[in-house]
């Protein structure tokens, strides 16, 4: 497969994040805790990922790359927690707005980590996907709402876990199948959910069969294909490019709002939208010219 190609992998599995917001709003509406939602999403997930793996082509793997793997879905699982409880004081259009602070975080720590200095079109890129955020999240027009420190704190915190998860996904087991690598980080990520926030849903059958219909749309948009597609996608084209990529998340969460909730999208959003997959694009662009660069050497 060609470097494009791996990129547009790794942008799908940021617009599956994007689908996951609309989803958790219709789950609150219905009266659903944050406990049932989030442990109702990575409990069918880690089941539908073990599932592929059951109807696909399995590795042995030494117990030591097992718990490596366990390990690093331990972000992933943080992620939603941190999250879905910024959503209890923020607003979604803010709380997406601090989420979106992997942006610049993950290629901060390329940067640091792996001394990779970001390019003047890299900036430029960011740039534009903050702006567009801004815009897309409607956050001018709210301008005026009070905003919880404590759903700030959840919120950024979402950031760095999953700007963790980013790079785990394109670092660790590299050489294990995607279907497997997937399982085992969703695995991870269900155990560390299930310690923080305990499935008392479980002992409730009415409860349980409310919370399956969105745990097994949660679970497999928000579970089963983002560390599968970063699996496959992430180790050919970095985390630097791999964070920009997965902004892809706002401008479908947008979209889906004003199909599935009615939400009205003012004009600026949508302008914030375009922004936003400009920027994807425009990173993608800079991405293909250095892979020309390096080919023609």
């Amino acid at each position: 497969m060609k470097t494009w190609q791996y990129a547009c992998i790794v942008f799908m599995g940021g617009c599956c994040y994007g689908v996951l917001s609309t989803f958790v709003k219709l789950a609150y509406s219905a009266g659903f805790s944050v406990s049932a939602v989030s442990g109702g999403q990575y409990l069918f997930g880690a089941l539908l990922s073990w599932l592929l793996v059951i109807i696909t082509k399995k590795q042995k793997l030494p117990l030591k790359r097992i718990f490596q793997l366990l390990g690093s879905g331990i972000p992933f699982g943080l992620t939603g927690v941190f999250y879905y409880q910024s959503l209890q004081s923020l607003n979604a259009s803010l709380a997406i707005i601090f989420l979106f602070q992997f942006v610049w975080i993950g290629t901060l720590l390329e940067w640091i980590l792996y001394k990779k200095k970001p390019t003047a079109g890299k900036m430029i890129s960011i740039a534009v996907l903050l702006i567009g955020s801004v815009l897309a999240a409607n956050l001018i027009s709210k301008g005026g709402n009070v905003l919880s420190w404590t759903g700030m704190a959840w919120a950024l915190l979402s950031a760095l876990t999953f700007t963790s998860f980013i790079f785990l996904s394109g670092s660790v087991g590299k050489d294990i199948s995607p279907v497997q690598k997937s399982a085992l980080l969703s695995t991870g990520g269900l155990v560390v959910v299930f310690v923080l926030l305990p499935p008392t849903f479980l002992l409730d059958m009415s409860v349980f069969m409310g919370v399956a219909p969105y745990g097994l749309l949660l679970g497999f948009f928000g579970v089963v294909l983002p560390p599968l597609l970063f699996s496959i996608g992430m180790p050919h084209i970095g985390p630097g490019l791999g964070t920009i990529l997965t902004a892809s998340e706002l401008p479908v969460a947008v979209s889906m709002s004003s199909l599935l909730l009615a939400e009205h999208v003012s004009y600026l959003q949508w302008i914030g939208v375009v922004l936003i997959l400009g920027g994807i694009a425009a990173g993608n662009v800079s991405l293909s010219a250095l892979q020309e660069r390096r080919l023609s050497k």
